[in-house]
């Protein structure tokens, strides 16, 4: 596993990178987790309903390729991009879904903090309030995009959207549930957390 820190980067040019990659992967290529933070953007999902987006103001909506409605991205976010072969290594979508929401638990149970998934809308919760969003898109038994964890950041542009399709989700961070991470941190401890469960499940 290869892992990335890309630093703060145009979202536009780390999808097209994703894309890229995986369209050029061959049954030897690395799998790869890429960490990196994006200027202020929405991003709305294949099957994203414009009824969820509320108010977006100066910031861009781009409409991608992975699965789930809008979400935010923005400074103080980090991203999990995993470009992986599940169909080399076997393991099926649900549980490469599983694998990356206790990722974060894991994370946060770390710092004392009880997180929890939910069947019905993928992602983080605690104690109600989303804390990371997930989508994923799948080419030839290949993915790329991935999870958004809120770090320390402004949460003010989630309350333009309806997040992830969801009406009435409130959004938390780690800054207000008191844990000092930075953004790269968080991001090292995440990919740590996954990289265990994927060589674990994987061998």
């Amino acid at each position: 596993m290869y892992i990335r820190h890309l630093g703060l980067r145009p979202y536009l040019e780390t999808w097209e990178a994703m894309r890229t990659y995986t369209a050029a992967r061959d049954t030897d290529s690395a799998d790869e987790l890429w960490l990196v933070q994006h200027p202020p953007v929405f991003t709305q999902g294949q099957a994203g309903k414009t009824e969820h987006l509320l108010a977006p103001g100066d910031i861009p909506v781009i409409h991608i390729d992975r699965g789930g409605q809008i979400t935010y991205h923005g400074p103080g976010q980090i991203i999990m991009y995993l470009l992986l072969d599940i169909r080399r290594s076997g393991i099926g979508i649900r549980a490469l879904v599983s694998m990356i929401e206790n990722s974060v638990i894991t994370l946060l149970q770390t710092h004392g903090i009880t997180a929890a998934a939910r069947p019905d809308a993928p992602g983080v919760y605690v104690a109600g309030n989303k804390i990371a969003s997930l989508g994923l898109k799948i080419s030839n038994g290949r993915t790329y995009h991935g999870v958004a964890l809120n770090v320390d950041m402004d949460l003010e542009p989630f309350t333009r959207i309806n997040p992830c399709g969801l009406v009435g989700m409130h959004m938390t961070q780690l800054r207000d549930l008191g844990i000092p991470l930075s953004p790269t941190a968080a991001g090292d401890a995440l990919a740590a957390a996954f990289t265990q469960q994927w060589l674990a499940r994987a061998c």
